[in-house]
């Protein structure tokens, strides 16, 4: 599929491509590829009505995280001639295409590693780039740290709070998650300054629901963000935390027929380090830290710093990957529930008052018989018991980028533990 995503006064040609305008308005007609897609308009007017002053190559950086979501979301995997690998082509406009023209390859190389497709990009003049506000805002905060909503990024921030580093809370904002953004920015650390943000990416028809390259957009937030804090503009490096445990960030395939990439790789080291280096070359003063890479789920609930706050906000967190599916619920039986309920049980299973539409998993009938997710992850703990670990993760911790594999290892190790305990709890053989 070929996409051509730029702002609304740019010269597109009705080639076949997809047009996407980029901060402004598209066309929807459903089922008419002619049409125009969207993104960004909302997340630019937020910007700006907030007055703060981003650093021209944050701007870019966001124009083409905004693209590849809506090509994310544009293709469908089922018309891909393996259900699920696209080929994806996209022309973005930035304001500065020879340095990202020379980065190309390497943003590439970042988003085959996320979403498995094959993407080729290049990069043409006449991107958005906002004039500085008038009379700017520098938010103050010494950091920047993601707050989806879920248990991890409410530890990270409960966390830094409790350290003292007060940071500036941003969030991608979707249904079902938006209240818990709010409410726990507003319970942190007598309140942080928080910055909701929706992409709003737009195909002419229905959404691809897969969305394994959403992740860019998230750190694309985040140091959009970060460059607008004084401490940027003091010329400082300013540390951005995406916080995730080490054992989901990973997401070791269970068995050998289910992929990574069936679920998200927003936190992996490999990921993480190849836009580490992109935002290097670009000169983005951004400081990409995870600080529970090597940390279960459970290991951190046990390791927040503020223990009642996080007895009070914990049950409200989402980690669902099905939540809009059950109607804004957890269904209790995906791997990251799987996962939240074992981190629960490793810390104080009293306190996990969540709602699961399937609450007991060990059942031996003909419904629980179906839960996919349970059952290959009994396979795999099976598989480590009978065989060892290093055989049942094979290649998974051999990515040329992830660093050192040892504490790696040791990680998987202590979190398959902890969701072989929950197994037992449950009864799941």
């Amino acid at each position: 599929m070929k996409l051509v995503c730029a702002p609304e006064d740019f010269a597109f040609a009705e080639d076949g491509a997809l047009n996407v305008v980029l901060y402004g308005q598209g066309s929807p007609q459903l089922g008419k590829r002619s049409a125009r897609g969207s993104a960004g308009q909302a997340a630019m007017s937020q910007i700006l009505r907030a007055r703060l002053n981003v650093a021209p190559r944050a701007w870019d950086f966001l124009s083409i995280a905004l693209a590849v979501v809506t090509a994310d979301v544009a293709e469908w995997r089922s018309e891909s001639p393996d259900g699920w690998t696209r080929e994806l082509d996209l022309t973005i406009a930035v304001a500065d295409p020879d340095f990202w023209n020379s980065q190309a390859r390497a943003i590439e190389a970042a988003l085959q590693f996320l979403s498995t497709d094959r993407w080729r990009l290049r990069f043409v003049p006449r991107g958005l780039q906002p004039a500085p506000p008038r009379n700017p805002k520098y938010p103050q905060e010494s950091c920047v740290a993601l707050l989806s909503g879920g248990l991890d990024s409410l530890i990270g921030a409960i966390d830094l709070a409790a350290a003292g580093k007060k940071p500036f809370a941003v969030s991608n904002v979707v249904r079902g998650d938006g209240d818990n953004q709010i409410s726990f920015a507003e319970a942190i650390g007598g309140g942080l300054r928080h910055l909701p943000l929706n992409h709003n990416a737009k195909p002419p028809w229905g959404k691809e629901d897969s969305q394994r390259a959403r992740s860019l957009i998230f750190i694309a937030f985040g140091v959009l963000a970060a460059t607008t804090l004084k401490a940027y503009h003091d010329g400082v490096h300013v540390p951005f935390y995406v916080c995730e445990n080490g054992f989901i960030a990973i997401n070791p395939p269970l068995t050998g027929t289910r992929l990574g990439s069936l679920s998200t790789r927003t936190a992996h080291p490999e990921f993480l380090n190849r836009i580490r280096d992109i935002l290097a070359a670009a000169d983005l003063r951004i400081e990409l830290i995870n600080p529970y890479e090597h940390a279960t789920k459970g290991e951190m609930l046990v390791g927040c710093k503020d223990q009642s706050l996080l007895r009070s906000l914990a049950a409200q967190s989402v980690s669902c990957g099905r939540f809009r599916v059950y109607n804004y619920n957890h269904c209790g039986r995906c791997i990251p529930c799987q996962v939240r309920r074992a981190a629960f049980l490793a810390w104080d299973a009293s306190r996990d008052t969540t709602y699961y539409r399937y609450d007991t998993l060990g059942k031996r009938d003909s419904e629980h018989a179906h839960f996919d997710d349970v059952r290959s992850l009994a396979m795999a703990l099976r598989e480590v018991k009978t065989g060892g670990l290093d055989p049942w993760l094979g290649a998974a911790l051999s990515y040329p980028r992830m660093g050192d594999p040892v504490p790696i290892r040791d990680l998987v190790k202590r979190g398959l533990a902890e969701l072989a305990a929950l197994h037992d709890h449950l009864g799941v053989k």
